[in-house]
């Protein structure tokens, strides 16, 4: 597939990038998005939530009144899930969420994320670009540049640069990510991914060096 390569002032450079076959172009596995995308909620998950089970409720253990003969229903502890301030019956207990998936398959499913954006011809090149200082302004100028100012976007970069991602961290529609951090929720939660110019290239060595 091949894209133009804009500037940020949303310009068409003369210049012209083929994006790799065997990432962008391969047959998208739902499967492996499923899981990795599951697996990255999962994550985020805290599992802090708990209830009081009986034997964490103060209270006598003792039995109400007798079984029988008193006219109404049997009663047991105080600490009975069916009472007012009673135990929660199968509350919820901390626990940890996360799970392991093997390394070929979240490869898979970011390659997989990726094709889709191509596929559907959701992927913007931009030339390599800097800022001088850390302004919100400096980016939302190379959104509108672009024409995604009101659109959830994703700007992968080979490299961290500071200025590029406090410029963009205070829009909610703006991620910025690195090659090495990207993954397969961002990518399809993005309606757009921006691809700086040298980014293509540690795309295909991460992907091709896992191999």
């Amino acid at each position: 597939m091949e894209l133009a390569i804009l500037n940020t002032q949303g310009a068409d450079t003369g210049r012209k990038v083929v994006l790799s076959k065997e990432v962008f172009g391969i047959e998208p596995n739902d499967h492996a998005i499923y899981l990795d995308v599951k697996q990255f909620l999962a994550n985020q998950r805290q599992g802090t939530h708990s209830s009081l089970e009986r034997s964490m409720v103060s209270g006598s253990t003792k039995k109400l009144h007798r079984q029988k003969g008193t006219g109404g229903s049997r009663k047991g502890s105080i600490k009975s899930g069916t009472r007012v301030g009673g135990a929660r019956i199968f509350g919820p207990q901390p626990r940890n969420y996360s799970f392991k998936l093997n390394k070929k398959l979240k490869q898979l499913a970011r390659m997989s994320a990726f094709a889709y954006k191509a596929k559907n011809n959701n992927i913007v090149v931009l030339e390599n670009f800097v800022f001088d200082s850390a302004k919100t302004k400096n980016y939302v100028n190379v959104l509108n540049n672009l024409k995604l100012n009101n659109a959830k976007t994703l700007l992968v970069m080979a490299d961290y640069n500071d200025f590029i991602y406090k410029s963009s961290r205070n829009l909610s529609k703006a991620k910025v990510v690195t090659v090495g951090d990207v993954n397969t929720y961002e990518i399809l939660d993005a309606q757009n991914v921006i691809l700086v110019e040298n980014s293509l290239g540690a795309i295909d060595n991460l992907f091709n060096k896992n191999k």
